[in-house]
């Protein structure tokens, strides 16, 4: 074929092909190793520097706040996890490594994926599955929710 004969043709193949070319790669399952920890940030201070707050936290299991003892020192707690938010791909292959560094025990649910267990202090417990599934997934400790909870995002092939 004489390449000048049929320009528009010969046009139209190299750009469907460029096209071809240049769209991006599907995107292919990863396995995903994540940390999560249960931890306790605290605060605290001594009347004498900073008076005890009057207004009371908002309800829930995760919030601490302590009145003064002896000395005047009041403290202020919260249990969370860390992480907060876990984005992964769908198809993804996601170990979740949970480790639990404050609190005696966390009662934990994975929203959506249909597994719970209990985390202790000192211990870790691995959860592997795989994202099957797009969607924003709660990660809820039911003895200190509202304040621990954290969601995994998974993204949608594409």
């Amino acid at each position: 074929m004489h390449l000048t004969r049929y320009p528009r043709a010969y046009a139209a193949v190299l750009l469907a092909l460029s096209l071809v070319a240049l769209a991006p790669a599907p995107a292919h399952a990863e396995k995903r190793y994540i940390v999560v920890t249960a931890v306790e940030p605290k605060g605290g201070a001594n009347v004498a520097k900073e008076p005890f707050p009057t207004t009371p936290l908002p309800e829930g299991g995760g919030f601490q706040l302590k009145p003064p003892n002896a000395e005047g020192r009041w403290e202020v707690a919260v249990y969370v996890f860390d992480p907060r938010q876990i984005f992964v791909n769908e198809g993804d292959e996601v170990t979740l490594e949970f480790v639990g560094i404050n609190g005696a025990s966390h009662p934990i649910t994975i929203g959506g994926y249909d597994k719970s267990f209990e985390l202790k202090r000192g211990q870790s417990t691995r959860v592997t599955f795989a994202a099957d599934k797009p969607g924003t997934f709660p990660i809820v400790c039911a003895t200190h929710h509202p304040t621990m909870v954290a969601e995994m995002i998974v993204a949608a092939k594409k």
